[in-house]
């Protein structure tokens, strides 16, 4: 579609009915964020563009489960990551997106380049690859694109960057035909393998699939997904996050001594994770030696925290599902804990002095008073907590939190019903 068939969409409020479904009530800032996005691609680039969308995500529960091929709950988030593209004819792509920087290469080698680790130009090479592996087709793009999802929060913007990738080359080159979960599966071989970050499944599943999803990793290459329909608000909460501003720097040993610890427990059963150790024999152990003498006490309590945080998914789930918001409230507090004192992944082993994140959560109880809930989101040890508030609450709540971490660091968490979307189209 043209630039100037979509500014006249835009302003005649042709997609407002899209708008609203993505976004809830946020419809007027979404107009100006489109807008500006087409203009910026119109002083750039010539030539169609479609406008594709792909959400962020939060974590229910399921801390530092799917690494271990359990089951999670996540669900993706209005906040999103957003281009304005078009196709090319030589293979090469080029991206100007606030918050990844400036992409640009020729689809000419689809190896892993050393020195694209780390970097957006080996994730894209990376999905490149992947689809090409699966039988897709890929080709050149050109692209603008803006996000609100907060790099380093905790709602996996690197995710969204990677679903918003392959919807391009599903949509451009492959009639919209690659399925969600086989657009996760690539998006997290290429931030394993291209870009170098150890990575589940949940963060990109929870993008391309969208609502409230429960995954089960036991097959993690083919993950069972449950859709669950539930609204916070509808049940007297609000389901935000509390943005600490903190950054993840000097932190990559803390995030990998997660899973080590836990297939260090696995290996002492014969096993390659913990998923496919039998949680009573695993119980049975902890009152003899034999566990204790090959394995760290740290391990042990990173695997007690997998067994009972894998269990609780099924009830917060449930709770869910029948709208028991007490016993949810129960499982997400208890989450919270188990995270803290058993995963650990509240202050850093070889950071002890860097208390943020346990601040943040002990203002939290203090404001809440028991009346909600709280606990760390995401990876840990730095970025965002989760809370649930009561709604009358939420306003001094947000007030409060916004008074010591910055204006908008306090943001509510509002479900999106749909995975990546191509503005005009629907959903993919």
């Amino acid at each position: 579609m043209r630039y100037n068939e979509w500014k006249y969409r835009l302003r005649q409020g042709f997609l407002d009915r899209e708008l609203k479904s993505l976004y809830g009530g946020d419809t007027e800032r979404q107009l100006q964020r489109y807008g500006s996005l087409l203009d910026e691609f119109a002083d750039l680039f010539e030539g169609d563009a479609c406008l594709i969308s792909a959400p962020g995500r939060t974590e229910l529960a399921g801390n530092h489960t799917d690494h271990q091929n359990g089951t999670v709950l996540c669900a993706a988030v209005t906040r999103d990551m957003v281009a304005a593209v078009s196709p090319r004819e030589d293979g090469c792509i080029r991206i100007i997106s606030h918050g990844f920087g400036e992409v640009s290469l020729a689809l000419d080698s689809y190896e892993p380049l050393p020195e694209e680790s780390g970097t957006s130009e080996g994730i894209v090479r990376g999905i490149a690859s992947g689809f090409r592996q699966y039988g897709f087709f890929v080709g050149g793009f050109n692209a603008v694109m803006t996000s609100d999802v907060p790099a380093g929060g905790g709602l996996s913007s690197s995710a969204a960057f990677e679903i918003l990738i392959g919807t391009v080359f599903s949509h451009l080159y492959n009639n919209d035909s690659v399925d969600a979960l086989s657009l996760a599966v690539i998006a997290q071989s290429a931030e394993r393998d291209y870009f170098g970050k150890p990575s589940g499944l949940m963060d990109q599943t929870a993008s391309s699939c969208g609502g409230i999803t429960k995954i089960d990793f036991a097959d993690p290459a083919h993950p069972e997904v449950e859709r669950l329909n539930y609204d916070f608000r509808s049940g007297g909460y609000v389901l935000c996050a509390v943005d600490t501003h903190t950054s993840h720097a000097g932190l990559t040993d803390d995030y990998a001594s997660i899973p080590l610890d836990m297939m260090s427990v696995a290996s002492f059963f014969g096993c390659a994770v913990l998923r496919e150790v039998d949680p009573s024999v695993f119980r049975a152990s902890l009152s003899r030696s034999e566990l204790s003498a090959s394995v760290s006490r740290e391990a042990i309590l990173r695997a007690e925290h997998f067994f009972e945080e894998n269990e609780r998914v099924d009830l917060m789930a449930a709770a869910l599902a029948g709208g028991d918001m007490q016993r949810y409230i129960s499982g997400m507090n208890a989450s919270g804990f188990s995270s803290r004192e058993k995963l650990r992944n509240v202050i850093s082993s070889s950071h002890p002095e860097r208390t943020e994140m346990a601040d943040a959560l002990d203002r939290a109880e203090n404001l809440l008073s028991g009346k909600g809930a709280w606990r760390i989101h995401g990876g840990g040890f730095a970025g965002c907590i989760q809370c649930l508030v009561p709604e009358p609450d939420y306003p001094s709540f947000s007030s409060s939190m916004d008074g010591i971490y910055g204006p908008g660091s306090c943001f509510e968490l509002r479900v999106r019903p749909c995975g990546p979307y191509i503005l005009g189209s629907g959903p993919v």
